[in-house]
């Protein structure tokens, strides 16, 4: 079987690092970069071994030797390139958040599912083994509250794509879319949201903070901002057990298990494995699959993270 040709749209950091797993994977290659900067495509394209290099992402999605897209842009550009790479009937991993808006992650979704394309939104966090020992680990029993932070301090400039709302800035979609994702993936969809914050001169949420509230009284605390450093870990509490995932949460190398009833355990990431490769491997085995949608990361649990995420916004002020 031939390898799955990738093309990649956007050269930037998170463009460069997921290309070089695609590179570095058995079975997969990177056939093709695109940007709005033909010279940063061909540079990029020389850097992972890439045979073609385009001045537009229209050019790199009707590429004939492209088989899936990776859309490694701004946000607010997600819709467009998944678009173009749907129409042209290729498979689509798009970086988080699926869009910059509920409104155009529904749009991509509907237009994935009408074409039979593959459509995957790269939570790269839900790929992590640790992770994925957390979150099917039984002897958690009933899980009681999950509590996680994502904040670092970024100095305010308009012109930064965080600061940005023309560019899909914010706390939320692009930090806190981890604290709330992992409540999602552990206890589902909230009854209540109550979020407190606050915004920036710009007018895109500098800070987010708030409670997740489920039946029964469980619960998730989640925090995210742009304002000041926070731990970055997480805490998983059951009736019968209870996970500290050491920071970086979103991308762990260590989880420590421990209950009353258990001696601790320490559980390592293997260096060779991680959420990259898993979200990568994931989209090359559904579409040898004939999948079009993943169970791993479904679509819409992507749709349900989008509203709630534009719920908590709606809160600050």
């Amino acid at each position: 079987m031939r390898d799955l040709a990738w093309g990649i749209a956007a050269t930037g950091g998170i463009a460069r690092t997921v290309g070089a797993v695609i590179a570095a994977e058995t079975g997969m290659r990177v056939a093709a970069v695109g940007s709005r900067d033909l010279g940063r495509a061909a540079a990029l394209a020389a850097e992972l071994g890439a045979e073609s290099a385009y001045g537009s992402y229209a050019e790199l999605c009707a590429d004939p030797a492209v088989d899936a897209v990776y859309v490694a842009t701004p946000h607010a550009q997600h819709l467009a390139v998944a678009e173009a790479a749907i129409a042209a009937g290729k498979a689509v991993l798009c970086e988080k958040p699926l869009a910059a808006s509920l409104a155009d992650a529904e749009r991509m979704v509907r237009l994935a599912r009408e074409a039979g394309v593959f459509l995957m939104e790269a939570m790269w966090m839900r790929f992590n083994p640790l992770i994925r020992r957390v979150a099917a680990d039984p002897r958690f029993g009933e899980i009681r509250s999950v509590q996680a932070s994502f904040g670092f301090a970024l100095p305010f400039d308009p012109a930064h794509r965080l600061w940005a709302p023309e560019l899909g800035g914010g706390a939320l979609l692009d930090l806190g879319i981890y604290p709330f994702g992992l409540a999602q993936l552990l206890l589902g969809a909230p009854s209540e949201v109550r979020m407190t914050g606050c915004l920036a001169p710009s007018g895109v949420d500098a800070e987010a903070g708030g409670v997740l509230v489920y039946p029964g009284g469980r619960r998730a605390l989640v925090e995210a901002s742009l304002l000041a450093s926070f731990p970055n870990s997480a805490y998983v509490v059951g009736a019968g057990m209870r996970a500290e995932i050491q920071a970086p949460f979103w991308a762990p190398n260590r989880v420590v298990l421990s209950g009353a009833s258990m001696a601790t355990e320490v559980h390592d990431l293997d260096p060779a494995d991680n959420g990259y490769a898993g979200e990568l491997r994931e989209v090359r085995d559904a579409l040898a699959e004939g999948r079009t949608e993943s169970e791993i990361m479904p679509l819409d649990e992507s749709l349900a993270m989008m509203g709630l995420l534009e719920e908590a916004r709606s809160q600050l002020s």
